[in-house]
């Protein structure tokens, strides 16, 4: 159909141009022009009259946009408002069609938007009520024009025409050249073969296009409905050219405008088409040699150098309470052991830190190829992960504190007593592993570098970066591995044995506590204390001297399991806000960062979550001390916070565009920096304070807030 229209008006404007015999020219066929900084805009027609025959009349609205202003495409991406002419008060027009030039894309913070920036002329087809009488065309025009900031232009435009026929030239030239760049459709497009796939559960949109003509720098513009945003397309290209493979992650949706996909696509200058593809029922496949894109072996050797580096400044965290009381556990108990024994030991602690990184970095790989989004930190946000965590280190703290020991049966002590080895390297091996699994709630320098790079690449990259953490974690442990006499630096057994081991007690009974607390963000108030109570009433059950071995085990086991039990039951489905903070964070939204900057102001985004101990350091440390917190709180400039204490997919793809897969994570925008300056990890006021100056470009001078990748 739209071919057809196409068709219709580029003969109109052709035919009425190689007319003879037309009267000269009266007038110019345009309105009286709107003007402002931003735009000027005006009615044009190809015909300076309205012809006896011929029901449609080619016109168009002409706008010329100021330097460096912008406007959008009819789907214009995440934030943006398309142009909207109101027709009311027009005479002899029964109907007008609005026709959309081939968009452009532009990107800023992090944000997809699709328009047009210099000039664009929008052709209309005009049908007429009675041919051969004169018609006014009345508009009323709405669009919104964006630069430093974005302005909403509204204003009228009036074109009459008179009875007759003849010709202006040069608007029939310029509706004519962007009529041209108005998407084909139909037959003749070129296009064999058109599918889409839309995963709701990974929240990813696939494209699959045969054409006969090869591809060459193709762009893809899919269109869902209102309300429904996608992020930038990675676009494959296979068999010479002639098929392409796109995909797009899906940033909002709106269920209720969702429908099918249609699609646009751009090819340079010169070809553009819009499609509505067929359904397919799973993901095409990428036309492209993975093999072919893996990264060489100096990288591979330089990232696991990265992992090295990150997995062994998590030894020196903030996340460091919860582990240093098992580590230090580890040293008191080989005190008094021989150096073999003690070196068995340290190695069995390092092979558990290791075996829980290979652990995560399966489950990680498993979720990765099923699409579900994943990220350092994750298991967090799980309820039931909470639970057991929970479960076990209260058990853990009701040994340390004397409550009972563990033993082994009888039979096995006298073997393992008598062949003298071996003993304790199971307890070894798990202590590790904890240890491991509570340094996971952190991040580090060096850390975010090389976990995006293992969770963007293939299962082998997983498998070095995670074996890579492991080790730098358990360096530790190898270190007492590799010189056991160390252990004999410690003073001898005594009474400072007894208190160190409720020292250590105590920090796990504060890990409990910890642990607890961020339940409550994740699961709510209800769950946290039924499975806290539970916790207790089993370390009690262990602890109870007279209590029968027969009715002892069943009754943790029934406290244990119904803690599990009752999680999912309990869950709350909205978090509960546990802290104050002595800002007042604004809540965080990808399109509000955008319309914020560009009223001059600068926004301060803070990813954090209850489970990140490395976030809390941040924020008690430099976030909300002055001089950053004089500065957060000062007119003009907005922090904007992301709970990402429960799984959050809008926040999980804002992370992924910047390659990172935990947090913490902050950045500052501004006019002076409207794509963000990312900070480290680890925050000093200093680096803040700086990107806040550059961030505001003296909330004067910027580079404009849609000025990028054009």
């Amino acid at each position: 159909m739209r071919h057809n229209i196409l068709t219709t008006l580029r003969f109109l404007i052709v035919i009425a141009a190689a007319t003879l015999g037309l009267p000269p020219v009266i007038h110019a066929a345009s309105s009286q022009p709107y003007q402002s900084p931003a735009v000027t805009a005006r009615l044009i027609s190809a015909q300076d009259g309205v012809p006896d025959k011929g029901r449609t009349l080619s016109a168009a609205l002409d706008l010329q946009l100021g330097d460096g202003w912008k406007t959008y495409w009819r789907s214009p991406g995440e934030v943006g408002i398309p142009p909207t002419l109101d027709w009311a008060g027009s005479e002899n027009v029964a109907d007008a069609e609005f026709l959309w030039p081939a968009p452009e894309r532009f990107s800023a913070f992090g944000i997809e938007n699709f328009g047009y920036h210099d000039e664009v002329v929008f052709p209309l087809r005009i049908e007429l009520a009675r041919p051969g009488e004169a018609a006014r065309l009345q508009a009323k025009v709405s669009l919104l024009v964006c630069s430093d900031i974005c302005v909403p232009q509204d204003f009228d435009l009036s074109l009459e025409l008179p009875a007759g026929s003849g010709i202006d030239q040069p608007a029939a030239d310029r509706i004519a050249g962007f009529l041209a760049l108005v998407p084909a459709e139909g037959d003749g497009i070129g296009v064999e073969q058109a599918l889409v796939h839309l995963d709701d559960k990974t929240r990813a949109l696939t494209v699959l296009l045969r054409s006969a003509k090869p591809f060459k720098d193709p762009d893809v513009f899919p269109e869902l409905g209102a309300g429904n945003a996608l992020g930038k397309p990675d676009i494959r290209l296979g068999d010479g050219g002639h098929r392409l493979w796109a995909t797009l992650p899906v940033l909002s949706t709106n269920d209720t405008t969702r429908h099918d996909a249609i699609l646009t696509v751009t090819d340079g200058p010169d070809r553009s088409f819009t499609v509505t593809p067929d359904r397919a029922s799973e993901a095409p496949a990428p036309p492209f040699n993975v093999a072919a894109v893996a990264p060489g072996i100096e990288t591979l050797i330089w990232i696991a150098l990265v992992a090295f580096l990150g997995g062994l400044i998590l030894n020196v965290m903030p996340c460091v309470l919860p582990v240093l009381s098992i580590k230090l556990s580890t040293v008191m108990k080989h005190g008094e052991q021989d150096k073999r024994t003690v070196r068995i030991g340290f190695l069995a602690a390092a092979a558990g830190a290791l075996a829980f990184m290979w652990g995560l970095a399966l489950i990680l790989f498993l979720l990765q190829q099923a699409g579900v989004v994943v990220g350092w930190g994750l298991q967090f946000q799980n309820p039931l992960f909470l639970a057991a965590m929970v479960l076990l280190l209260s058990v853990f703290s009701a040994n340390m504190l004397g409550g009972f020991e563990f033993s082994l049966p009888s039979a096995l002590q006298a073997r393992l007593a008598n062949s003298g080895r071996g003993r304790g390297h199971v307890t070894d091996f798990l202590t590790g592993m904890f240890a491991a699994v509570m340094a996971t709630p952190c991040s580090a320098p060096f850390l975010g570098t090389a976990i995006a790079f293992a969770l963007a690449g293939r299962g082998i990259d997983i498998f070095i970066v995670f074996t890579s953490l492991g080790i730098g974690l358990a360096v530790p442990y190898l270190l007492v591995a590799a010189v056991p006499g160390a252990i004999s630096l410690l003073p001898k057994p005594g009474r400072w044995m007894v208190a160190l081991r409720f020292l250590l007690g105590g920090l796990l009974m504060a890990t409990v506590a910890w642990l607890l607390w961020v339940m409550v963000g994740v699961a709510g108030t209800a769950a946290a204390a039924a499975v806290g109570g539970l916790a207790l009433a089993l370390a009690v059950a262990l602890s109870v001297p007279r209590l029968p071995s027969f009715a002892r085990w069943p009754i943790v086991v029934a406290f244990a399991g119904l803690a599990l039990v009752a999680v999912p039951q309990m869950t709350e489905t909205e978090a509960t806000e546990v802290a104050a903070s002595s800002l007042d964070w604004a809540p965080f939204d990808r399109a509000e960062i955008a319309r914020r900057v560009s009223r001059g102001e600068v926004v301060f985004v803070d990813v954090t979550a209850d489970w990140c101990l490395t976030c809390k350091a941040n924020k008690a440390m430099v976030i909300e001390r002055d001089p950053v917190l004089t500065a957060l709180r000062a007119e003009g400039t907005v922090p904007m916070q992301a709970d990402w204490t429960r799984p959050d997919e809008t926040i999980s793809r804002y992370l992924e565009r910047f390659g990172r897969y935990g947090i913490p994570f902050n950045a500052v925008y501004g006019p002076g920096a409207p794509d963000g300056i990312v900070l480290s990890e680890i925050l000093s006021g200093e680096a803040v304070i700086n990107a806040l100056r550059s961030a505001s470009g003296d909330r004067v001078t910027t580079s404009g807030l849609f000025d990028q990748d054009w």
